[in-house]
């Protein structure tokens, strides 16, 4: 079992896979990391543009729908790892465990 973990490890498909993997979730990681940060430099620095009503005959704030956007942005990046890996990502493991079998 410990030569099969070998073989994975030097194997180029094992290396593209962690390559591309890890940077797929950087990529998200980053996307999320700055939108949050960015929603957060908003209530530090423009709360009041923040609590600004849409509509004169609303209580719904501009912050309101701004922070429910940011979970649902977390939600559809989620969802398009999963997607990748469940295709690309799963299909060179695959091809990874075949070739070391």
């Amino acid at each position: 079992m410990n030569d099969r973990y070998q073989r994975i490890e030097k194997s180029a498909r094992f290396k593209e896979l962690v390559r591309k993997r890890q940077a797929f979730a950087t990529l998200l990681s980053v996307i999320m990391l700055i939108l949050y940060v960015g929603f957060i430099l908003l209530i530090a620095f423009a709360p009041g543009w923040l609590g600004t009503p849409l509509d004169a005959n609303t209580n719904v704030t501009r912050g309101i729908p701004i922070g429910i956007g940011l979970i649902v942005i977390s939600f559809l990046l989620t969802g398009i790892y999963v997607w990748r890996a469940n295709g690309e990502f799963d299909r060179l493991t695959k091809a990874l465990l075949d070739e070391v079998k």
